[in-house]
């Protein structure tokens, strides 16, 4: 049984979205904790491990957004201590939150993304970035084949954390400093403008979707996580035959990286109805404007019910 086990709801972590992994904890502990479970809400940094042994858990809950959190050390610590956990496996959350190669995966499987191109961090990028903005826009433009408009994205973060759109040459050095903080290899796309739709997966189960029309140019970190700054149209409003594909689409996404447990699958769709893949999210936000427990609610299923059937296939 599991309301038997100590279940340890571990966020925090030392990434960019550590405030948001924050208010996710503590909804799904207050969750747990208000139903009865034998819950504890783990803050952790470098002491995880201490912490897990420490509070003798035995399911962990993972909402430790970003970083190791995300992409499947956290989870390969977890497999080593033989503590079972919500989400996906190691493997699956290294593919998810590698964009370059979750893009690589997608394309094998005959999804479509967005045209791309990957950017390796190196000093002479650095130094033409900061020193010389005019050499550093010649590099890049030579380097990407498709015009502006941009999206310039770290390879490896979430939650749209150092993403920037990219409308004219000028803005390309401000945008690409921003991105490569965040690591040693930046993505390009190709701008994509159309709905933004997010499809939420359950084990192997479409729990349906959301289309989101933020305030902003699109659903940015400020955006996704301070209420009123985007509209949520649940369901999307597509048509029928088109919502279909797009709910495929989304579970195919997340069969193609292997993932397990809840996903949120972002797509976009745009003005001639082709649809793109831009990422899996293995583990979606669950904080108040959190999409994942809006599309389970379209499904019925309450925030606690999503909960307990996370912690459910953790177990199986």
């Amino acid at each position: 049984m599991i309301t038997n086990k100590r279940i340890g709801v571990i966020a925090g972590g030392i990434s960019a979205e550590r405030e948001v992994s924050l208010r996710s904890g503590k909804a799904v502990y207050m969750s747990l904790l208000n139903k009865g479970y034998n819950v504890v809400f783990l803050d952790v940094q470098s002491d995880v491990a201490q912490s897990i042994r420490s509070e003798m858990i035995e399911i962990a809950f993972l909402v430790l957004h970003g970083g190791w959190g995300e992409n499947g050390a956290i989870q390969g610590l977890l497999d080593v201590m033989n503590i079972p956990y919500t989400g996906s496996g190691v493997m699956a959350s290294a593919l998810a939150m590698d964009k370059e190669a979750s893009k690589k995966l997608f394309l094998y499987h005959g999804l479509s993304v967005p045209q791309f191109k990957v950017i390796k961090k190196d000093t002479f990028i650095i130094e033409a970035i900061k020193d010389n903005p005019e050499k550093a826009i010649s590099i890049l433009q030579q380097s990407v084949e498709f015009p502006l408009p941009w999206v310039i994205k770290p390879a490896t973060e979430g939650s749209s954390i150092g993403v920037n759109i990219v409308k004219t040459k000028e803005e390309i050095p401000r945008c690409s400093k921003i991105a490569y903080d965040f690591g040693d290899r930046i993505i390009i796309e190709k701008y994509t403008k159309g709905k933004e739709i997010q499809i939420g997966i359950l084990g192997d189960r479409i729990l349906g979707g959301v289309e989101v029309r933020p305030s902003l140019e699109f659903y940015s970190y400020e955006a996704k996580y301070n209420a009123g700054m985007t509209q949520y149209i649940l369901p999307p409003q597509v048509d029928e035959p088109t919502y279909e594909r797009l709910k495929l689409a989304g579970l195919m996404a997340h069969k193609s990286l292997s993932c397990e447990g809840a996903t949120r699958v972002d797509l976009i769709l745009d003005d001639l109805s082709n649809i793109y893949v831009l990422e899996v999210n293995t583990i979606p936000g669950m904080t108040e404007t959190s999409l994942l427990p809006k599309i389970a609610g379209l499904s019925g299923m309450d925030f606690t019910a999503l909960v307990e059937e996370m912690l459910r296939l953790a177990i199986k």
